[in-house]
């Protein structure tokens, strides 16, 4: 099990369905006014699915909620479901253009908080009776 990946909390199991990799950002978590536009290395798109076994003992609760977020410049996509005791994961970033320029930072900050709340989400298992 990776450190962080699931905590225990009473008769409760909180896992992190995003495992692996960071695709949020702080970058603009600044108080200055940004002068110039934000630069990316080129379009992309990156697609995660991820798959967790529910551990033997414990039943899903609670899965996290979708997210999504939509600009010009990029979109963020991310759902968890459960199939039996595995738990999906799927996220997709996708970076359009190549600059946000300075008048659509505000709107970039919020794609960035829109991807950190999904990282810290929790599905919450519960011990089942044996």
């Amino acid at each position: 099990m990776f450190p962080g990946y699931a905590k225990p909390a009473e008769d409760l199991l909180l896992v992190r369905p995003r495992v692996l990799g960071e695709k949020s950002s702080d970058i603009l978590e600044k108080k200055e006014p940004r002068e110039y536009p934000v630069e990316f290395e080129g379009p992309r798109r990156d697609t995660d699915e991820i798959e967790i076994t529910v551990p033997e003992g414990y039943q899903l609760d609670e899965l996290p909620p979708p997210a999504d977020a939509e600009f010009s410049f990029g979109s963020y996509h991310s759902k968890t479901v459960a199939d039996g005791n595995v738990i999906r994961y799927t996220r997709t970033l996708e970076l359009k253009e190549l600059s946000v320029p300075v008048s659509h930072v505000e709107d970039l900050k919020k794609f960035y908080r829109v991807i950190a709340s999904d990282e810290r989400n929790t599905a919450v298992l519960k011990h089942s009776a044996p």
